[in-house]
């Protein structure tokens, strides 16, 4: 099953120097979920060929404009192109009444049923699904906001092909995916499930962090994740600043991937000061080597 993040805008606050405001799109299998939703998500999606129509989950970490100002247009696109599937939409209080007051104002009902799901300031699991969950997560920011860990579920043990014996049929096979032995017509066993199949592969994670300050709270949470995006809005030079605007610079960032003992860590949220991204991955490298840009347009696999 696939699992990827694709990068639609990675600056903060305002668009510059060909980077947009911040947002994702996170497939993992057949589902769609976008994060955050900055101004002109839309175009992006439609820029990288992404297909907004696919989307069912939508998750809008706080209401500073840079992520969600992008929301009612493209919610507004969907219901202009015919939408009949519901959409789901989590995301801090007074973003429905956000989106209710402009579809007033403009007479507009959604063709299409929105369920919004508020959510408050205490982590929790906000979705459950068949093959996934979404836990959301303590950040430290000028309002409240949160971050998102997402977690694979442990899936059903996989077919080894090159384990398998000749002429077994589609029922045959369908029982090894279910996890159940084969038996003959007699009834007697033929091949027990283990003998024939692999594990399910290692369950993974990714952990999306907005805008926040340093907060070492965060490390607990997210410990030994696959994938962590964390904001690094500034370089080292600019930690004052990042202290008195809530934010966070790219050696923080290292600082908690180191502590949390993550796979691979992600920056973003650049500052417009900065067009030459390179001194935040030179300096996050200082302490966490496996650490890359993000850079818009390209996918990030989750393994």
């Amino acid at each position: 099953m696939s699992f990827v993040v694709t990068i639609l805008g990675s600056n903060s606050a305002s668009p510059a120097h060909n980077r947009n405001p911040t947002s994702q799109l996170l497939r993992i299998g057949q589902e769609h979920l976008l994060i955050d939703c900055g101004e002109g998500t839309q175009m992006r999606l439609l820029a990288l060929r992404q297909r907004a129509s696919r989307i069912r989950y939508i998750f809008i970490s706080h209401l500073h404009g840079d992520h969600y100002l992008g929301l009612v247009g493209l919610l507004s696109s969907l219901h202009l192109n015919g939408r009949a599937e519901d959409m789901y939409l989590y995301g801090p209080p007074g973003l429905e009444e956000i989106i209710t007051t402009q579809f007033r104002y403009s007479h507009t009902t959604l063709c299409y049923r929105l369920h919004y799901h508020e959510v408050g300031p205490v982590p929790e699991v906000i979705l459950e699904t068949e093959h996934f969950s979404v836990q959301t997560l303590p950040l430290s920011h000028r309002i409240l906001c949160m971050g998102f860990l997402f977690r694979e579920k442990t899936g059903k043990r996989r077919i080894g092909k090159e384990m398998l014996p000749p002429s077994l049929s589609v029922h045959q096979l369908k029982r090894l995916k279910e996890g159940k032995d084969l038996f003959d017509q007699s009834g007697s066993l033929l091949y027990r499930n283990e003998q024939l199949t692999l594990p399910p592969r290692q369950p993974r994670s990714y952990a999306y962090c907005s805008d926040t300050r340093y907060h070492e709270e965060l490390v607990e949470y997210i410990r030994g994740v696959d994938l962590l995006y964390h904001e690094s809005t500034f370089l080292d030079d600019q930690r004052e600043r990042a202290a008195e605007t809530y934010h966070s610079t790219a050696r923080q960032a290292a600082s908690i991937a180191q502590m949390a003992g993550v796979h691979k860590l992600v920056l973003g949220h650049y500052s417009s000061r900065y067009r030459d991204l390179t001194p935040f991955l030179t300096e996050a490298k200082e302490i966490f080597p496996d650490t890359i840009l993000s850079i818009e347009g390209e996918d990030i696999v989750v393994e």
